[in-house]
């Protein structure tokens, strides 16, 4: 994935996400979107107290206090982003891992957790002054857009994500 809005949208719901599981979200992504300006990092920006108040009564989105300030943070330090990466993309991308030989078996997956590029990413990321932007919450931000293919050996999936990834043009 290469669109800047869709990857902020992505990563600013997996922030929400933390603590919550994914079906939660998912069943209110249209209201984030909405209540978000569809997640256009230049609108959220200008968010002032009004649009806070506004979001924290929102009962269609998950009403946390720290998960919308950030949410809010995170829209004003990207364009910092964008201005020192060329894009948001660019940027996302890398952090792209050397491509493995084969899928790994479960053990192995487990055994090897969060990615080192995932703690870069997260580690850069704060350091840039962005906020729910953890380790665990950027490596599943890297996976659900295809940077990071966690899928097992024996899984179709794993083989479709390999091809696609393969066959992606990276953002420059």
């Amino acid at each position: 994935m290469a669109e800047d809005r869709r990857l902020f949208e992505k990563l600013i719901l997996e922030g929400f996400m933390s603590g919550l599981s994914w079906l939660t979200i998912l069943r209110k992504r249209e209201n984030f979107r909405a209540a978000f300006r569809d997640f256009d990092p230049t609108a959220v920006a200008r968010f002032g107290a009004r649009d806070f108040t506004r979001l924290m009564a929102d009962a269609g989105i998950v009403r946390n206090r720290a998960k919308i300030e950030a949410t809010i943070k995170n829209a004003r330090r990207h364009a910092e982003l964008v201005k020192d990466c060329g894009s948001f993309p660019a940027y996302v991308w890398g952090y792209e891992p050397k491509p493995r030989k084969a899928l790994i078996t479960h053990a192995a997956l487990i055994e090897r957790g969060v990615s080192d590029e995932a703690v870069a990413m997260s580690k850069d990321l704060r350091r840039r002054g962005w906020a729910f932007v953890g380790p665990t919450t950027v490596h599943s931000f890297m996976q659900a857009m295809g940077l990071v293919n966690d899928h097992v050996r024996g899984c179709a999936a794993g083989l479709e994500v390999e091809r696609l990834r393969r066959d992606f043009v990276r953002p420059r």
